[in-house]
């Protein structure tokens, strides 16, 4: 486990602020804010200064807020990615190549999304659930599992099932 260290005075009152305005509490005052802004504007007659008063309380508290949410979404996509990263690079099947693959390129993202389209389609064609394929393996993988499943039975009944159910339209 990583030591705790001391947290600088904005990342503990961020931490805190995340905490605080997801809360029901937080909800809770909002809702009586307005209902308080609401109720007093006959007391003041629907003012322009009355509008001012809530346009400019809920500019001021959504700029902070967007930096505050961006600040909690960054370290959370970070610890995410770490995670992620950790599993991959502990699993032996797993392609290495996916540790840091959110500093590729946006068409480098999806010239590898055609690539698992390709190894989902391929893992369609065969029947056992628990087959999986690796980046870097998955063609050789795909031509031995298949090679290997040629020979099993069951392999050659499920494609009998499904030549019939095409032949009679059902497929």
């Amino acid at each position: 486990m990583i030591p705790k260290k001391k947290k600088n005075f904005f990342e503990r009152f961020a931490n805190w602020a995340t905490i605080a305005t997801g809360s029901s509490a937080a909800f809770i005052t909002a809702i009586s804010v307005i209902i308080i802004w609401g109720i007093t504007g006959p007391i003041f007659k629907y003012s322009d200064t009355w509008q001012l008063i809530i346009n400019t309380g809920t500019t001021i508290v959504t700029f902070l807020m967007v930096f505050l949410i961006q600040k909690s979404q960054n370290k959370d996509s970070k610890a995410i990615h770490l995670k992620l990263n950790e599993l991959l690079a502990s699993h032996q099947g797993a392609s290495n190549r996916m540790v840091d693959i959110e500093d590729i390129t946006e068409k480098e993202l999806d010239q590898l999304r055609k690539f698992y389209v390709q190894l989902s389609l391929l893992a369609m064609e065969e029947d056992d659930i628990t087959c999986t394929h690796s980046i870097d393996a998955a063609e050789e993988n795909h031509t031995t599992k298949l090679n290997i499943l040629k020979t099993k039975p069951h392999y050659n009944a499920h494609k009998l099932k499904l030549k019939s159910r095409k032949s009679n339209g059902t497929a």
